[in-house]
């Protein structure tokens, strides 16, 4: 018991240490408390061949990862920390090419060029491109798949673009 409530007493010293740095961490991610709001412009569709509502699809998605695993406010502009850019690639590509020259897998590829600007700290800002892909049978077609893999691909770009601004990775 004794052991138990040690254990306890120095959990609580470490979790008032972390709480008295000023920067919150509980999702890897370490935002200036200065920093109060977020913005994410709508990001536009330049790839050739691309899903109509791709466009809203990824912006909400990058909405979605700050407001679910940080305590920012989101507003419509101007916000502390603001992302904008564009969807620059959307192409499904064949892999893994069998001995009759069928490929078994294909590849869905999405790229997504990323502006960030950190209004309280400049050094932090960035500009560059995103890069995720998700493989699916090559006896599926795209269109059956499409929903399920964008979502997937969002996924991932967004916890990368979530990682390189505030997760100091």
């Amino acid at each position: 018991m004794r052991q138990l409530i040690k254990s306890i007493k120095i959990a609580v010293g470490i979790f008032s240490i972390i709480g008295l740095q000023g920067c919150y961490s509980f999702t890897g991610a370490a935002i200036d408390p200065n920093v109060k709001t977020i913005s994410v412009a709508f990001f536009q569709n330049y790839a050739p061949i691309a899903q109509v509502t791709l466009s809203q699809e990824f912006t909400e998605a990058l909405k979605d990862i700050f407001i679910s695993q940080t305590n920012l406010t989101l507003v419509k502009e101007n916000g502390d920390l603001h992302f904008e850019g564009a969807i620059t690639r959307y192409d499904a590509v064949p892999l893994a090419i069998q001995g009759n020259e069928q490929a078994a897998q294909t590849r869905l590829n999405i790229t997504v060029n990323v502006k960030f600007t950190n209004r309280i700290d400049p050094t932090q800002s960035f500009e560059k491109s995103f890069t995720q892909f998700e493989d699916f049978e090559s006896t599926e077609t795209l269109a059956s798949r499409e929903a399920q893999l964008i979502e997937a691909v969002n996924e991932k770009l967004t916890q990368d673009i979530f990682n390189a601004s505030v997760g100091n990775w």
